[in-house]
């Protein structure tokens, strides 16, 4: 008898469940439930799954469940994917869109800290919004292993339902090529704000992506604009960064993914990062010349702290303006890092004060003290005072206050 095994199992799985499902000629429905809390919730998930058989239209069948803790999201996903598996059925059950997911995004928020969540890992969706991260990456690619990839995709969507990430931007990281594509069917519907294309090295990828969700944003009647996020992870990626930057106007943020990229060079990633300076470089040099974000890649050593404030810093001096990240400990860090610090902006507070005062006084040079004070370095600063008052690290009515004072 086929069978179709969804779901994860084992000692130290949490908030997932197995889903083993046979199809049978007669005899009904057959369900055995195995649950950490049956005592409590057994109940509740033997109605759920029976009511999910009767919602694809199964009237005989063997179901087998190993429950760590699912939420309902979870063993709808999997009873789903069990379903399809075997009955190759269109049919999709939604769980309601809960009312704290339905937010949106803006081309210019900040992308300091960007969580990586495996997609087939519901565990680790739960509290990924409380960590406060810029955006979450609920990933289908590299993270996901090629048998289990169908499977993540429901589940990704059925969180982007379910799951509370408090304000954070509600990312989406889909396969290469065709695959790619039939993931954008699956999960842009609901309410994704941005979705990262792996191992980008054309603009005609692109392209393809963006047609491809506007199609089914049009189709569905949902006029948000879904913005582009490419990881450049390739020597032919890099060399032709600046094409694939202005392929598209919803291209917000340029990403590179240096393990991918090392390996295309047939180099190791070292810490100090030679091997990659001249990639990185001309990722900031090509997102900064399409006036959009440059992203760095993820610190690996998620028990090295001050290594990755020393990253930060190193990026931050580079011109990046955020960094993926893998393990919610790292977030502070990185936030702290890329935010102005308490100096910068005294210094920017300065320079802005005596850029005013020229202004005034219908002076053509700038000064502050015996220095003179270029075009660049006002527009830097200014740049700095409206990033602090945007994190709330300075008053927006500084100036006012500074002559209070």
């Amino acid at each position: 008898m086929k069978q179709a095994i969804t779901g994860n199992a084992g000692p130290k799985v949490r908030s997932d469940i197995e889903v083993t499902l046979e199809l049978t000629d007669s005899g009904g429905i057959e369900l055995i439930v195995k649950s950490k809390v049956k005592s409590m919730y057994g109940n509740a998930i033997e109605k759920q799954c029976r009511d999910l058989l009767e919602y694809f239209g199964l009237k005989n069948a063997r179901l087998h469940v190993d429950d760590t803790g699912a939420l309902p999201f979870v063993i709808a996903a999997r009873v789903e994917a069990a379903v399809k598996a075997l009955s190759g059925t269109s049919v999709s059950f939604l769980p309601e869109m809960i009312a704290e997911n339905e937010y949106v995004s803006s081309r210019d928020r900040f992308r300091f800290s960007r969580l990586y969540l495996p997609g087939n890992n519901p565990g680790m969706f739960l509290n990924a919004g409380l960590h406060s991260p810029d955006g979450v990456i609920l990933d289908l690619e590299d993270s996901v292993a090629p048998d289990k990839k169908d499977e993540a995709k429901i589940l990704v969507r059925n969180a982007l339902r379910s799951v509370n990430f408090y304000g954070a931007e509600r990312m989406v990281r889909i396969n290469q090529g065709e695959r790619g594509l039939a993931d954008l069917e699956c999960v842009i519907p609901h309410n994704v704000h941005l979705v990262l294309i792996p191992k980008c090295e054309n603009a005609q990828t692109l392209h393809k992506v963006d047609e491809k969700i506007k199609e089914i944003k049009k189709r569905e009647g949902q006029p948000e604009t879904v913005f582009l996020m490419p990881i450049i992870e390739s020597a032919g990626g890099v060399e032709r960064a600046y094409e694939i930057a202005t392929a598209t106007p919803n291209v917000v943020a340029l990403a590179i993914g240096l393990e991918d990229y090392t390996a295309d060079l047939g180099v190791q990633r070292t810490r100090e990062g030679n091997e990659s300076l001249y990639a990185r470089n001309r990722i900031v040099v090509a997102a900064k010349a399409a006036g959009i974000q440059p992203i760095d890649s993820v610190f690996s050593d998620v028990g090295d702290m001050e290594g990755l404030l020393n990253n930060v810093q190193s990026s931050k001096a580079m011109g990046f303006e955020g960094m993926g990240c893998i393990h919610p400990r790292q977030i502070a860090v990185i936030r702290e890092g890329f935010s102005p610090s308490s100096d910068e902006i005294e210094k920017a507070k300065k320079i802005m004060l005596a850029y005013r005062d020229a202004i005034d006084r219908g002076l053509g040079v700038v000064a502050m003290g015996s220095k003179m004070i270029d075009p660049p370095v006002v527009a830097r600063a200014e740049k700095t005072i409206n990033l602090a008052v945007k994190l709330g690290l300075l008053s927006g009515k500084w100036s006012e206050e500074e002559v209070t004072e």
